[in-house]
């Protein structure tokens, strides 16, 4: 199952020294606390005197003309005042946005075709551990049953995947040699560096987790931008087609939700009985939560 886990992204940049290089944004304790909040987890983001040079949105103006060619119906509408915010700090917001909303895309496919039964052939392990096959992993039901079938060996695999993605997509030596800055120091967000420096140094891997076949070189820049609002529009919505999967299999009414198989477990929990073998899992298992 395409399962979202990537939480919004975290900034390894300590601050800049001070410059007078732009006029002073508003001050971090005269926002709302939710925004103190979120600013401690981006360093960098603390409104200091620092230089700022960027093209990409970072006011409240750039918000505004963004959401109108996104939705004119909508139009601009920001009850979390993020355009009153720092412009590192609207840059992390974006960035968090259009990685959330890509995750939810693949998240929200995969869903789609484990529920209709969709299986990969082939077994998922048998070398050094039983064999298991894929079906034998549909057959445990619906898709979040799906997940909670995944041996632990499958799942430290995925979190290990995501764990290096991550790491990629902060570096500023990769973030350089693709040619852009980080998001809170004024590069575009959404940009994911290319793996070419390791493919030069290692030979793998083959192809890069954006535009893997190339097919965006050659468009034009106004089809470029066509694109990412489209790419934002689809997140947007694929961000409530997920939470709506998974809120019906919990029981919840969702209008125009076709029917999805109930869901018993705890979906928050990345692991399940299965993984009993991992330190503390059982532990975890046998915690009370607040809501249950």
């Amino acid at each position: 199952m395409a399962l979202s886990l990537v939480v919004a992204p975290v900034s390894f940049y300590a601050p800049a020294p001070v410059a007078a290089m732009r006029a002073s944004a508003p001050r971090m304790e005269d926002m709302s606390t939710w925004t103190k909040e979120a600013g401690a987890f981006v360093v960098g983001a603390q409104t200091t005197e620092k230089p700022f040079d960027t093209s990409e949105i970072s006011d409240a103006a750039g918000l505004k003309e963004l959401a109108e060619k996104l939705n004119p119906i909508v139009g601009y509408w920001d009850p979390l005042n993020i355009g009153d915010c720092d412009a590192e700090l609207i840059g992390w917001f974006r960035q968090a946005e259009i990685k959330h909303g890509r995750v939810a895309m693949a998240a929200f496919v995969g869903f789609t075709a484990q529920a209709n039964g969709l299986v990969f052939p082939g077994n998922l392990q048998g070398l050094f551990a039983p064999k298991l096959a894929y079906a034998d992993i549909a057959a445990a039901g619906s898709p979040l049953e799906q997940w909670d079938a995944l041996p632990s060996s499958a799942k430290l695999q995925i979190f290990g995947v995501i764990g290096l993605l991550e790491v990629w997509g902060e570096l500023t030596p990769a973030l350089e040699a693709a040619g852009t800055k980080h998001y809170v120091r004024g590069g575009k967000p959404g940009v994911y560096p290319s793996f070419a420096p390791i493919r030069e140094a290692l030979g793998q891997p083959p192809l890069d987790l954006f535009d893997p076949f190339g097919f965006s070189k050659n468009k034009t820049p106004e089809q470029k931008e066509r694109g990412l609002l489209a790419e934002l529009n689809n997140g947007r919505l694929a961000m409530l087609g997920i939470i709506g999967y998974v809120s019906s299999a919990k029981g919840l009414i969702v209008p125009f939700q076709p029917p999805i198989a109930p869901y018993a477990g705890e979906v928050m929990a990345p692991f399940s009985a299965v993984n009993s073998d991992l330190p503390y899992v059982t532990d975890m298992l046998s915690a009370k939560l607040p809501w249950m």
